[in-house]
């Protein structure tokens, strides 16, 4: 039971240490956290395209059922958002998703998504951690039963309506075809051998884009690296797409609920770029705030305050975006990792509707023609980040010595105001920043830094690695 431990989407684990016994006990803790919770819908069970997936939610499924819950078993590997959507749209109890998402495919891992389809809160999965145990099944007639479904259809019907109320809006007019919209463009789309095969592409192709596929077939291996979109592996995208192949190029992780973007003039997209440029297209015809973490382009604010719409700033991790969303009636939320949602939506990041609602704000305007007027418009950013290694044990302790010692200048800089909502992020008189705060997912600190040119990123980066490094114990 102590190798089980959430982190910020859920518990993974490599798989001498994910093993069916320790997934039948989180099982059980689901279970028993819905039971208390006073739930008797059924459950949805999906899983993500890695090796023994398929086996680990049929395990699931075993437990769920005999503590008297229905289960929706998937019948294939689908993305994390189609198993949110699902919960929303047939009124479940909630998601049991077996995923490590962009992990390597050593890794597996167990997500739990609650009847709101928005990722679950600390509470939730405090509950589901003390309820850890070895199965406890009812008597056998108060079993509930197994039935397999593809929540494909659902999905993407909704998908395409929500992405036609947009182009409606901004075009005035009641009835606007997507496929008109979409019409002669060509997108190269990149599955990663994830799950996103055979579901962001067919979305694509079914709303009337040409689609070129790379990587559409199902390897466990992923082709024997991390199934995680990134410059370094995207180069065969970009070259597709810069070579004047196709219009646009889409990527998502491996269980399809992060986007990464390539275009024409930049190649790779930086995701703060292409959150920016949505935020930016939606307010064409939509209103309303935007929520980001603080580790997202300040960029943002600058569009929101031209537009009259505000920005509000959450802790990393979607969850606490998905929280600001409902909150604030946002327009959109999102992430520098590359995961968005946005109003009329589940709460829930979906690489799948972001990659056809992409491609249709690409239709209209040429991404990077949009991200060069707004770059000239109200500045250029660049961002980077780095990690310090720190063991978890460390973490706190490190941070706790920093709030005893916050400079008052970095890298030349005055400190004009300190964020403590998650770590330390210094704002700093040139308008740059500086974000220093804890990996839920890994034994390192996250240096992150945002300014006008890289060289000054660069020394912001040097800047916080050296004031860890001074509160080191």
């Amino acid at each position: 039971m102590e190798q089980i431990a959430f982190g910020t989407d859920g518990w993974r684990a490599p798989l001498d240490t994910f093993t069916p016994d320790r997934v039948r006990m989180v099982a059980q803790g689901i279970a028993s956290t819905l039971r208390a919770e006073g739930h008797d819908q059924p459950v949805v069970v999906g899983y993500d395209a890695r090796e023994g997936s398929r086996g680990f939610a049929e395990e699931v499924s075993r437990v769920l059922c005999a503590n008297g819950f229905d289960v929706l078993l998937s019948e294939r590997d689908r993305p994390t958002p189609l198993y949110a959507y699902t919960v929303v749209d047939r009124e479940c109890a909630g998601a049991v998703v077996i995923t490590a998402s962009h992990n390597p495919p050593s890794d597996n891992g167990i997500k739990f998504i609650p009847s709101d389809g928005a990722p679950a809160l600390p509470p939730v999965m405090d509950a589901i951690s003390d309820s850890l145990a070895e199965p406890t099944p009812l008597p056998a007639d108060e079993h509930g039963s197994v039935r397999g479904f593809d929540p494909l259809e659902d999905h993407a019907t909704h998908c395409l309506e929500l992405t036609e109320s947009v182009l409606e809006d901004a075009s005035g007019t009641d009835g606007t075809d997507v496929h008109t919209h979409l019409e002669g463009l060509t997108v190269a789309y990149d599955a990663m051998h994830g799950s996103g095969r055979g579901t962001t592409d067919a979305l694509l192709e079914r709303a009337g884009a040409g689609v070129e596929r790379l990587r559409c077939t199902r390897d466990s291996e992923f082709g024997g690296g991390a199934p995680e979109p990134a410059a370094e592996t995207l180069e065969e995208l970009a070259d597709v797409v810069t070579s004047g192949a196709a219009d646009l190029g889409v990527a998502n992780d491996g269980d399809a609920d992060r986007i990464a973007v390539v275009t024409p003039e930049r190649g790779y997209l930086d995701e703060n770029l292409l959150f920016a440029a949505l935020f930016d297209w939606l307010l064409e015809s939509r209103s309303g705030p935007a929520i980001r973490t603080v580790s997202t382009t300040s960029l943002l604010d600058r569009i929101g305050e031209a537009h009259g719409e505000l920005v509000y700033e959450v802790p990393v991790g979607f969850k606490w975006v998905a929280q600001g969303m409902a909150e604030h009636d946002a327009l959109v939320g999102g992430e520098e990792s590359g995961g968005f949602s946005v109003r009329g939506h589940v709460r829930e990041k979906d690489g799948v509707l972001v990659a056809l609602l992409t491609a249709c704000m690409h239709a209209a305007e040429p991404i990077d023609d949009r991200v060069d007027r707004l770059l000239e418009i109200h500045g250029h950013i660049v961002q980077r980040k780095t990690s310090v290694p720190c063991p978890d044990g460390e973490k706190a302790s490190r941070l706790e010595a920093l709030a005893d010692d916050v400079p008052n200048t970095v890298a030349g800089a005055a400190v004009e105001s300190v964020n403590t909502a998650d770590g330390y992020k210094l704002a700093l008189e040139d308008g740059s920043w500086l974000l220093v705060r804890p990996s839920g997912t890994e034994p390192v600190l996250r240096v992150y830094a945002e300014a006008e040119t890289l060289d000054r990123v660069t020394e912001l980066l040097e800047a916080g690695e050296r004031l860890l490094e001074s509160v080191r114990e």
